[in-house]
């Protein structure tokens, strides 16, 4: 191949994580920040239809104990 230019940095001068602590960490909870009031609700109000439809199922899967007095 003629006219192909290509370019490499060795292993030993690259650096896998820079500003990993320095400026990840605080950027990741700074996003969070931002964008809790944006996603929090939708899921405390699933919760909150879950957590009822669940205890609406059990409390309708129980018998009436009045309905069974007269049985022996």
């Amino acid at each position: 191949m003629q006219h192909v230019i290509s370019y490499s940095l060795s292993p030993f001068e690259q650096r896998a994580f820079p500003y990993y602590f320095r400026k990840g960490i605080p950027n990741v909870l700074r996003r969070t920040r931002q964008s809790f009031l944006r996603v929090m609700p939708p899921f405390v109000v699933f919760y909150l239809i879950y957590t009822w439809g669940t205890q609406e199922f059990q409390r309708s899967k129980g018998k009436n104990p009045a309905a069974h007095e007269n049985d022996k």
